[in-house]
């Protein structure tokens, strides 16, 4: 572990206050009929987390909207995810009280909506907490909670065709993971454990088509005496498919390798084909700046057990996103991020030597095989961008809107930036200008008001 205090520094430095402001100034034209919240959570430390190393992905969950309808920005509003030890903490503090000497990360990993709640989810085991419309915490929430400690993780996955949520979930000192299946009324209608060979790795993300799942064992293992993940050079990495319908999972030794996150999936009965953002090892996840992660396309066949890696993209990039609606289905384009994140490498502060500009988004045609790409400014940090699909109706994949926040450093604030997807490279559609800086953080939605009512 590097000690990172550069991930508490610029773009990533954390705010102090819960902020609201009403009625947001907007540069461009919010379209009418956007009508819902744009929540986006990260890591937001109240400095009493890890006293000498820091850890970017610790830190008390902050969750950051803005609230859009009728052509207004109505209002943003950042609050923390208030589990019972931040707001244990977060009263200590205010009360001027020594606060705790070690405080858990609350959910700061992302933020989806799903069975009638809007809730923030963690990794290893830490139950999701549910947020008003308002971004208050309601409290703990058991969405897809079992007795083996299993529930909604990181990257829980809706498949828009059932409506039903996939969870592949881990906890620390456990030797298997869980497949947890819950439906829209959230119920929990399938269980399946997954056996995990020697010491737990780190199952971040996953992949998720229409018939199988895709666990990815790799050599990142948590070390229970370090209570750190590390890189374990002696772990033999594989890929797993589990067959949703039920049956065995099927592993597929590969060369060691570090996967970030998971643009998509889909299959034809046969052959899956995975899009990802993965890296050559060993990694320090401490140390995401030193990480050259880039976009590949594996295809596993499964009658011949072959699986293939493909280099799509080899800038350094993540935040990969798709239009939701076609998750697990056969897709054509996805979008992703080159942001400050890579701009940082061991042992120096400021932009790597590399084959992209920092702070870019980019809208992969995986059918072509081109890219365009959206260019912000040097300082202008932007992390992922999420897809809102067009509200009219059009069912085009690409027929609607990425939404990211983007700081500007002129105000020192941060904007909503708002691109139309078909226009890729154009100029924003709308800038709505945030009273505050929104810190650079992990994963989030755009959620419709007609699916938060």
């Amino acid at each position: 572990m590097v000690h990172n205090d550069r991930y508490r520094e610029g773009a990533f430095a954390p705010v102090k206050d819960e902020v609201t402001a009403y009625d947001l100034p907007v540069t461009g034209r919010l379209p009418t009929d956007l009508d819902g919240r744009y929540l986006r959570v990260g890591p937001n430390p109240l400095g009493i987390e890890v006293p000498d190393t820091h850890f970017w992905a610790f830190g008390a969950g902050m969750v950051h909207g803005v609230r859009i309808r009728g052509g207004r920005a109505e209002w943003y509003r950042n609050r923390w995810v208030r589990s019972a030890e931040v707001s244990g903490a977060l009263d200590r503090m205010r009360r001027g009280l020594e606060p705790p000497a070690f405080l858990p990360p609350s959910p700061n990993i992302h933020v989806l909506r799903h069975a009638g709640r809007t809730v923030a989810l963690t990794e290893a085991g830490g139950l999701p907490h549910e947020l008003g419309h308002e971004l208050d915490t309601l409290g703990e929430f058991p969405l897809a909670a079992t007795p083996e400690g299993s529930s909604a993780n990181a990257h829980s996955k809706v498949d828009p065709r059932t409506g039903d949520l996939h969870s592949v979930a881990y906890v620390l000192g456990r030797p298997f993971a869980q497949y947890v299946v819950t439906d829209s009324a959230g119920a929990i209608t399938r269980t399946a454990d997954i056996a995990l060979p020697g010491a737990l790795p780190f199952l971040h993300d996953f992949a998720l088509s229409e018939n199988f799942v895709v666990v990815f064992d790799i050599p990142l293992i948590f070390d229970m005496d370090a209570m750190r993940f590390r890189w374990d050079a002696t772990h033999q990495a594989q890929v797993g498919v589990l067959p949703r319908a039920g049956g065995p999972v099927r592993w597929f030794p590969v060369e060691s390798y570090y996967l970030s996150h998971v643009l998509n999936a889909y299959d034809d009965g046969s052959t899956i084909t995975v899009d990802l953002i993965a890296a050559e090892g060993p990694v320090d996840v401490a140390d995401p700046g030193a990480i050259e992660p880039r976009l590949d396309r594996w295809t596993i066949d499964l009658r011949t057990g072959r699986l293939d890696q493909q280099c799509t993209d080899d800038r350094a990039q993540d935040f990969p996103r798709v239009n939701d609606a076609y998750a697990s289905r056969p897709y054509r384009y996805g979008y992703s991020a080159v942001s400050p994140v890579y701009g940082l490498r061991a042992g120096s502060d400021g932009p790597r030597s590399g084959k992209a500009p920092i702070n870019v988004l980019i809208k992969h045609d995986l059918l072509r095989g081109t890219a365009e790409e959206h260019r912000f400014g040097n300082d202008a940090a932007v992390g992922e961008a999420a897809f809102a699909a067009d509200p009219g109706g059009n069912r085009n994949e690409d027929a609607g809107y990425l939404m990211a926040y983007v700081a500007d450093p002129d105000r020192g604030a941060s904007d909503l930036v708002i691109l139309s997807a078909q226009d890729f490279a154009g100029p924003p559609v709308a800038r709505i200008h945030l009273p505050v800086r929104v810190p650079l953080g992990f994963h989030g939605n755009w959620i419709p008001e007609t699916t938060a009512t």
